[in-house]
């Protein structure tokens, strides 16, 4: 079967412009999610979405609202179910230099160059800079020329300042943003999106990027800092955290449910990778709800 190799995503501002921005509302289920990169910044405030984060080596599920920054040629992919009927999303893209080369060296732009390298491992805002900042962040599809400028200096300037963030992708592993692994990338997560409720041999999945198992499992561990076992795992443990927090289903069903064989596997998995086990999750999601 032919995949489309999505590499580098080229990105169009449009005439006159230097910034690209806009706003999907309710379902985006005609843009297909692939593993991408470009050398844009990525501002994304979705408003009352949810769905899987892929950025870099991070994955986690959210639901409600998030507000990233994603910097320079940090791969990402699209996010499946990520907007709701009720939802939106305002994507708004440009370049580092999109003010010309040393805008951002002068010193009172210093804080704003900082969050830029920073943004290199990805970055999520908390719910108070969502607050403050989602509505502008929305109104910059509809500006125009030197105001849109200017609303996005304000926006980049209070992002810059806040210290209510987090890193994605704070163990410092360095994504290879190979064209050849984009696309190589991209089928495996597919294949994996599809498939982790089932067990995925490593035959099977060295197959479909045409390698041996010794060579997929050499590539994939130097390409992505972690092996396949654990990408896996971490797939099946972002659709239980979803589950936990969307459904009644019992803890048991839910183990078995999303691939896992071995309830008490399941549990270890999960504090592995979320820090607490199963039902302490689900018990802090219905505090947090109350």
């Amino acid at each position: 079967m032919q995949t489309k190799k999505p590499i580098l995503e080229k990105i169009s501002t449009g005439f006159g412009s230097s910034i690209f921005a806009r706003k999907h509302e309710s379902s985006v289920g005609e843009i297909k999610p692939f593993w991408h990169f470009h050398p844009e910044i990525e501002l994304v405030y979705v408003n009352k979405g949810q769905g899987k984060r892929h950025i870099g080596n991070h994955l986690s599920y959210f639901n409600n609202s998030q507000l990233l920054l994603i910097g320079s040629n940090l791969p990402h992919n699209g996010f499946t179910d990520r907007l709701t009927i009720n939802g939106s999303e305002t994507l708004v893209q440009f370049k580092p230099e999109f003010l010309g080369d040393y805008f951002f060296d002068i010193p009172e732009m210093e804080t704003i160059k900082k969050m830029f390298e920073r943004s290199k491992k990805g970055l999520i805002f908390g719910v108070k800079t969502k607050k403050k900042l989602g509505r502008k962040i929305e109104s910059l599809p509809e500006r125009e020329g030197f105001k849109k400028i200017l609303v996005l200096l304000e926006i980049l300037h209070s992002l810059s300042k806040t210290d209510d963030y987090k890193l994605l992708n704070a163990d410092g592993f360095a994504f290879e943003t190979q064209p050849q692994d984009s696309a190589k990338i991209d089928i495996i997560y597919k294949y994996v999106n599809s498939n982790f409720k089932e067990h995925i041999s490593l035959d099977t999945i060295a197959d479909k990027v045409s390698m041996t198992v010794p060579a997929f499992c050499r590539y994939f561990k130097k390409v992505t800092g972690k092996t396949f076992t654990q990408l896996v795992n971490e797939y099946r443990i972002v659709h239980a955290t979803k589950l936990l927090s969307e459904s009644q289903m019992s803890i048991t069903d839910i183990c078995y449910e999303c691939g896992f064989n071995n309830f008490s596997h399941f549990n270890k998995i999960f504090k592995q990778i979320t820090g607490k086990s199963a039902s302490k999750y689900r018990q802090n999601i219905k505090q947090m709800v109350q």
